[in-house]
């Protein structure tokens, strides 16, 4: 029976070490040599007994394969067993063929639209972007219904800015061991912090006030 799991469970189960949980499943990156080699793992993929029933999103390149595993209902939006399931025999599938995963190069964005009231701006972003609610959250989320490109979360602004006006700002999620290293970068490289929700989430600007999150699943169950 498919249960869900919180991102921690997830991280700390036992062959999971490979897949890294971000905003929008659990993801992992296998290192390939050429594009031959990728199209060979996607294969092995596809021949895993069961996957076509939670079939997993790839995205191939020459330099290697990103996969991302997702349980997506109507309530529901998030990694499960199922998921953790098929990514241990995926990661059996890579190991075979002598591939190894890379967690830092997990990553993945959430753009964030911030308004007084998301109600009246969201109908202009689904129409702009051809997107749809999110099933499981439809007031506040849209998404690719293709699932190629960054969910959009709308959100509540409590001080809007002078003329009632917007902003707009972007979550970069990575690998949470990773998430120190890329603040440090980013302060080193002119930003300042602006808010400060460690381990879950730094907000930076820069130095035209522009900001950006650096986001992780940590500590957000």
């Amino acid at each position: 029976m498919t249960e869900p799991l919180r991102a921690t469970d997830f991280h700390k189960a036992a062959g999971a070490e490979d897949w890294r949980v971000v905003s929008d499943g659990a993801c992992a990156f296998f290192a390939t040599a050429s594009l031959s080699q990728s199209a060979r793992f996607v294969q092995a993929i596809a021949a895993i007994p069961g996957i076509e029933n939670h079939a997993p999103d790839v995205d191939v390149r020459r330099a290697g394969v990103t996969v991302r595993l997702l349980t997506l209902h109507d309530d529901y939006f998030g990694v499960t067993t199922t998921d953790l399931e098929f990514a241990r025999k995926i990661s059996a599938s890579a190991l075979a063929l002598g591939l190894r995963a890379d967690p830092s190069a997990i990553q993945s964005m959430l753009i964030i639209p911030g308004a007084a009231a998301i109600a009246d701006v969201m109908p202009f972003w689904e129409a702009v972007l051809g997107y749809k609610p999110r099933p499981d959250s439809p007031a506040e989320d849209l998404v690719d219904p293709n699932d190629r490109g960054p969910a959009f979360w709308f959100e509540n602004m409590r001080e809007p800015r002078p003329g009632a006006g917007g902003a707009i700002h972007i979550a970069v999620w990575i690998a949470p061991e990773l998430a120190e290293a890329r603040v440090a970068a980013a302060l080193a490289a002119g930003g300042h912090i602006v808010r400060d929700f460690a381990p879950s989430w730094w907000t930076l600007a820069d130095s035209a006030g522009n900001e950006a999150d650096i986001s992780t699943s940590e500590a957000r169950d």
